[in-house]
């Protein structure tokens, strides 16, 4: 089993780090490495997490971190685990921002894109070029 994070997972990933980057550096850089890490057991287990009603093949788990935590959606297909989207637990109307039945048919590259450099097993390169990339700057 390989997982694989898509575009959009990428994106979330880099907008949560952006909120909480302002008020505490290490907490943003401790919030990707927890949704980092909490995939590496959807390799030996990947219907571990919570089966989504109404859309075959998609799960979420329950990342813990802090007061709250993240919701993670994954897709399962073929021998890959696609990372979708990433929300925290918090955020109002999350499960409306997840993807939803229209795009269970359509294929995951399709409805998402890829990025092939973003598979595991090995560490996760979230960064990606400009501006908004997941590198946590250093101390001024």
């Amino acid at each position: 089993m390989r997982i694989e994070w898509l575009d959009s997972a990428i994106l979330d990933l880099q907008r949560l780090r952006n909120f909480i980057l302002p008020h505490n550096v290490d907490a943003a850089r401790r919030a990707v490495r927890t949704n980092q890490t909490a995939v590496s057991p959807l390799m030996l287990n990947p219907r571990i997490g919570k089966p989504v009603e109404d859309l075959p093949n998609y799960h979420d788990i329950f990342i813990p971190f802090g007061s709250s935590g993240y919701v993670l959606r994954y897709r399962l297909q073929g021998d890959t685990v696609y990372v979708i989207a990433v929300k925290h637990g918090r955020e109002a109307g999350s499960a409306g921002q997840i993807p939803t039945a229209e795009l269970v048919n359509e294929p995951i590259e399709a409805a998402y894109g890829t990025r092939e450099n973003l598979t595991t097993p090995g560490p996760l390169n979230l960064t990606t070029p400009g501006p908004s990339n997941l590198t946590t700057p250093g101390p001024s």
